[in-house]
């Protein structure tokens, strides 16, 4: 493992304590919250681990789109 996984592991990590603090809390937009950092855990997870940086654009785009339509779905319906 080079040294920028391990980086991005460390705030995937990170990302995931804060959002089961963040839940923990009384907060009126805690939804927002955690879904927002829940869409950057899926484009660490994505782009890091699952090496979409390399592929083709168009499944570039594909997740983008998918994890912004699923995101904004969920508001939606919130």
């Amino acid at each position: 493992m080079n040294t920028r996984t391990i980086i991005v592991w460390v705030i995937l990590v990170l990302l995931t304590v804060a959002v089961g603090v963040i839940s923990s809390l009384p907060l009126s937009n805690a939804v927002v919250i955690i879904l927002g950092l829940s869409v950057i855990k899926f484009i660490g997870v994505s782009f890091y681990f699952m090496e979409l940086k390399k592929a083709h654009i168009f499944w570039k785009v594909s997740i983008v789109i998918y994890v912004l339509l699923f995101s904004t779905i969920i508001l939606i319906s919130v």
